[in-house]
């Protein structure tokens, strides 16, 4: 009898932990390795002290629009931080694994952070490139990812476009010429930002990296003292949003935890390790105490091309005018 009371007590406590454990799994985008390893510790931390319920919180890294595919195909995330918007409304559109109104669901339109393009260059700059002018230039090679693939590449592209109309007046057929100059110069495409900078920092190709402002930061501290960030005149205000994918979620009964774990995002504390990570925080207080450690540029938006619903199928559909442009460059 006792044995069996024993055994049932046994039972009893490892049915309570197991019940007590959760997992979450966060597919998210290239860059943000490092960011959510020190987001996920401390959540993790304030949620076991909050709930007495201890949970692990699992990460899938690659190219934006690679990981929204994975999701769609059957990869099973909780939560998708992704690159662009439109790979969350993929998973809508392909699957109906979250609401089309995802984006209301959470403040700034559900980005708790942002970012923009920047330009990395070798040490001393000894190409001289200033700005987005200059990657045109014969003898220039340009590192940037592949825009079908990865959601940075497509902000890179945008940044350029923005430019490329500004510096013709509006003209966007010469906006496409200035574009196609700019891909001759471009030896390699990469699926993701991450490969991208591996391709540019550790492998020693090319002149200039097009990358996210937190992913040249990161370059530097990974991979020595040897390269400069450019920052040009102008650029765009990428946005990298967040949602609950909530068919998987409550098939595995963490929609609680998930939407905690993403609200989380917008606390100071969370906030705080978003700046330290080189994104741009949307809280207005903390964005105040490290306004120095981002510099002011003249920023686009993406409501300029009529938001990623009209910019997708135009520039990064099939036939768009990305396929147009670059075909043609090669």
């Amino acid at each position: 009898m006792k044995r069996a009371l024993l055994l049932m007590l046994v039972m009893s406590a490892f049915y309570a932990a197991s019940a007590a454990a959760v997992e979450l799994l966060n597919v998210s985008y290239d860059p943000t390795r490092e960011l959510y390893v020190a987001l996920n510790e401390k959540f993790s931390a304030d949620w076991k002290v909050k709930t007495g319920e201890a949970v692990t919180i699992k990460q899938s890294h690659g190219g934006s629009s690679s990981q929204s595919r994975k999701i769609i195909d059957g990869l099973d995330a909780d939560v998708a931080t992704l690159g662009i918007a439109s790979d969350i409304d993929a998973l809508h559109d392909n699957g109906d694994l979250l609401p089309a109104d995802w984006q209301k669901r959470l403040p700034s339109d559900s980005t708790p952070y942002t970012s923009t393009i920047v330009l990395l260059v070798r040490k001393g700059n000894p190409k001289g490139i200033k700005g987005w002018g200059d990657l045109v230039k014969p003898g220039i090679a340009v590192i940037t990812p592949n825009p079908k693939t990865s959601a940075g590449a497509r902000w890179n592209f945008l940044a350029a476009w923005a430019y490329a109309l500004k510096a013709n007046a509006g003209d966007e057929a010469k906006a496409r010429v200035w574009i196609g100059q700019l891909y001759k110069n471009v030896p390699v495409l990469d699926t993701g930002a991450r490969g991208a900078t591996v391709t540019f920092a550790r492998r020693g190709l090319g002149d200039v990296l097009i990358a996210w402002e937190n992913e040249a930061h990161l370059a530097i501290a990974e991979f020595g003292d040897g390269f400069d960030v450019v920052v040009p005149q102008t650029s765009i205000l990428a946005q990298p949003p967040v949602a609950v994918v909530d068919k998987n979620a409550k098939k595995h009964g963490t929609e609680k935890v998930a939407e905690a774990y993403l609200k989380f995002l917008y606390t100071p504390e969370a906030q705080e390790i978003i700046a330290k990570n080189h994104y741009r925080p949307v809280d207005p207080t903390i964005a105040a105490k490290h306004a120095s450690d981002f510099p002011k540029i003249e920023l686009t938006t993406i409501a300029q091309f009529g938001g990623w619903k009209a910019a997708q199928p135009k520039f990064f559909g099939d036939k768009g005018v990305f396929d147009q442009i670059y075909q043609s460059a090669k």
